[in-house]
Order: structure tokens, then sequence, then C-alpha cells
């Protein structure tokens, strides 16, 4: 069996998303995800210009061969867009892979370890009744563990709040990229963010008690001594993770983290090789690998630094908004789906025109996604859905501090 043809689509049912499809010589498709949030183009056009032509001849069958030449051969490795397209490449012949076998991509992986996946939802709100309404919808919808987003008295605009005001009348929290040829400025005070968060989360425990697994993102936006006191602050309130308290490029700044709270950590979602964690997992300086397989270089490097991390019970909890397609989502749901140490999955319902272009059989049920037994990844695209809904383009916002500085958002 051989490759025969590589296209890449961008669509854009409420955003936008850039998909490869290989065809192979026998008729069998492949679909990977390579949607990167607002550098779209950036991607569509390394596969278009640089991957595609490199793709034709060859054994699709031949996974690692693929992907240890596209690493390799660019010598310039790494970085979100060359590992964004090589994940796309890698979750395409996974696709194919199981179609020809005549199974689902989880049982070439080692069969699953569970029924199914449990998941957290996304509760935010710009005062503590709307905050309150909004972890009730999430508990009626099925989860059964819930992020927690606040707004911040003083603050105008900030990230993870659904109810703020967006221009294209978008849930903010589905879709931040706003539309347009300029990213829109936040702002932001981390001392108002410190003071502010434990009265939230003291006022949740006592509304919905002490069982409810809570989580918390904090959006790389600490230092390492600030993350620290936020984690020993929220240790009366239990929470299940604290996400990102601290840009993690640096990953010796987690020792300090470490040092002053028990607080479970989860790191990852802008991390994009085994790498980006290698220090983390090996001195046990975080709890949950955030990687998303769509960023990471697709389902082979996502399974295999979870063979890492499992050696140090460090789990797996999935970057999963709606800015990884439903190709990449399905991806790393079948790499949770099979590993050992799978720990939570984060998980946002795709809009219904995304659900037009992208026909999933992944189902949300009880608190858990539950996979089919739809060979290869479960995933079809409908090309001419697609083509009906154009790119837009799109940025993600950015902060500003009072004094005018740009701030990580």
């Amino acid at each position: 069996m051989k490759i025969i043809a590589a296209d890449v689509i961008v669509t854009s049912p409420s955003r936008n998303f850039v998909t490869l499809k290989l065809t192979t010589d026998e008729g069998l498709t492949g679909l990977g995800d390579a949607t990167l949030n607002g550098r779209e183009l950036a991607v569509a056009s390394y596969l278009k210009d640089h991957l595609a032509q490199l793709l034709i001849g060859r054994d699709p069958h031949r996974i690692e061969d693929t992907w240890q030449f596209l690493y390799r051969s660019s010598y310039w490795r790494r970085g979100p867009v060359t590992m964004a397209a090589i994940a796309a490449v890698d979750m395409a012949l996974w696709d194919i892979k199981g179609k020809a076998a005549g199974l689902p991509v989880y049982q070439l992986l080692g069969g699953a370890s569970r029924l199914g996946l449990r998941t957290y939802g996304h509760a935010s709100g710009r005062d503590l009744p709307e905050l309150f309404d909004s972890v009730r919808e999430n508990l009626e919808e099925g989860h059964t563990s819930v992020r927690i987003q606040t707004s911040i008295p003083g603050l105008k605009a900030i990230y993870g709040i659904a109810s703020q005001e967006q221009a294209t009348g978008e849930r903010y929290d589905y879709e931040p990229a706003g539309r347009g040829a300029f990213p829109a400025e936040e702002d932001w005070d981390t001392r108002a963010y410190l003071n502010h968060l434990p009265g939230v989360f003291e006022a949740v425990r006592n509304e919905f008690g002490p069982d409810l697994p809570l989580l918390h993102d904090g959006h790389h936006r600490m230092t390492p001594i600030q993350a620290a006191k936020l984690g020993k602050s929220l240790e009366p309130y239990d929470l299940f993770w604290l996400e990102d308290c601290t840009p993690a490029e640096n990953q010796e700044s987690l020792r300090l983290v470490r040092q002053h709270t028990t607080t479970p950590l989860a790191i990852g979602e802008v991390f994009n090789t085994v790498w980006d964690f290698q220090t983390l997992i090996r001195e046990q300086l975080i709890d949950y690998v955030r990687a998303a397989s769509t960023h990471f270089g697709g389902i082979s490097p996502l399974k295999k630094v979870m063979d890492y991390a499992a050696q140090y019970q460090i789990k797996s909890g999935f970057h999963g908004p709606t800015d990884i397609s439903p190709v990449g989502f399905a991806a790393q749901c079948h790499v949770g789906l099979a590993i050992h140490n799978y720990g939570i999955q984060e998980y946002m319902a795709h809009s219904e025109a995304t659900n037009t272009v992208f026909q999933q059989s992944i189902r949300f049920e009880g608190g858990y996604l539950r996979l089919s037994d739809a060979p290869g990844l479960g995933v079809e695209l409908d090309e001419e859905a697609a083509a009906a809904h154009p790119y837009q383009q799109a940025y993600l916002p950015y902060n500003r501090l009072a004094d005018g500085t740009v701030h990580d958002w």
C-alpha cells in the first residue's frame, strides 16, 4: 500500500481548523489535525509546501519511520508549527492503519484499559451567583469534575470567562480567538488575582461541598514564587489540580513551587516534545501531563511520554478544548483509553457547525467519553461542508499590566 495524495483542508465552522487527508492506492483515507490556534496558515503552508510531496509513494504502515524522517530530516526541530504538521501526518497514518486492520486505534495501542474516559467541564462567572449557576450547568451535563475560572474585581476582561462580551457573539471560553486583523487586548493584575481567588474557592466549597473535584487554570501568568503562594493558599480547598501556574519552559522553576505546596500541578499544553517534560517528569515536579496530540507530534510521541510518566506515577490530563479539532481530540482519546496511567480528559463540546464538518463517533455519557468500535480514529470529514466555511483570520488575546507592560495571557 502506498500514499498517493496528501490534501490540506482549512475550514472555519465557528473557528479555524487545519486538517490533513492522506489517500492510499487501496482507497483508504486517514485524517490528521494540524490546528494551531491563531497561526493556522503557517502549519497549512508547512504541510502543503514542504511535507506533502515527501509523503507520496510512502508506505503508510511505517508510522515510526515516517515520524522520525519528518522530525530529523528538517534539521530545524521542534516548535509548534513543525510539531503540529508532524502530528497531522502521524494521526492520519494511525487512522489508515486502523482502517486497514478493521480496528479502532486504541486496539492497536494495546486495547482499552478502562470503560470510558473521565472528563472535567468548564465553569466560569463574573460573580459568585453566575459562577454557581455555571457549576450547576456542568453537573447537569454530566461532568463529575469542574474547572473554576472567575473574573477579578477591577479587571475588565480576563481569560476563560464565558459570559464576557465578545464581538463575535461566541462564548468566550468556547473560542477566545477573536476574528479580525489584530488581537484583542486584555488587562491583568497578579496581586488582585492572588488576593481574590482563595475566597472564590472557599465559596464554591461551601456551596457544593468537599467531594466535588475542582480544577483551576493559572494560564502561565505567575512567577514561581507567586505560583507557590497560590498553591499554598488553595490547599484548604483540595484542588484536583492547579494548571499552568507558571511558564514552565524554565523547568527548574517548578522545584520552587513544589517546595511550598502540596496542591497537585498540571503542566504542558504549550509543550511540543518529550524533551519539554524531561525534568518535570524525572524529578516528579508535576502530577499531570497536559500535552495535546495536535501540538505534540501526534499519537506516537504522546504514548511515549505517558509511558515515561508512568514510571513516576504521573497521569494524563490532555489539553482538550475546542482548539483541538474532533480529529485531534479523538486521537488523544484513543491514547487515553489505552494507557494505564490515565488521569482525566478536558472536554468541551464542539459547535453544531463543527459537527457538520467532522462526523464524530465519540459519545459523552454519564460523565465519561465513550469510544466506538469504528476502525481508525472514528472521525470522517465532510469536505463539501468544510468548503462552505472558509478561513477567517483570528487571533488569541494578549495581556497588558496597568503600567502598559505586555504580560502572559
